[in-house]
């Protein structure tokens, strides 16, 4: 069950990453997904790092950290898709 509550948060970043990026990016949803798993898994890796990854209630603090690092991890992946495509990113 804990592979498919990572996809379903991966998806859920990943979209809300791109949301909050600026301009429209070029990647599928499926790669979309797969950098929003990468990104959360980032984001709970620095929460456990600086030691706010088990708190009491809601962990605000980490979940925020995850939507950082899916907003990192999604706009370097963009460009890295477009670049491997050969697309020009379009700017809004």
């Amino acid at each position: 069950m804990s592979w498919l509550w990572a996809i379903i948060v991966g998806l859920v970043l990943g979209l809300i990453a791109k949301a909050i990026l600026p301009g429209k990016q070029q990647i599928p949803l499926w790669l979309t997904t797969i950098f929003g798993i990468i990104g959360s898994v980032l984001g709970n890796a620095v929460a456990t790092w600086i030691g706010v990854n088990d708190t009491r209630g809601i962990d605000w603090t980490r979940h925020l950290l995850q939507l950082i690092g899916a907003v990192v991890v999604v706009g370097l992946g963009d460009m890295a898709w477009a670049s491997l495509r050969g697309t020009k990113k379009q700017r809004a």
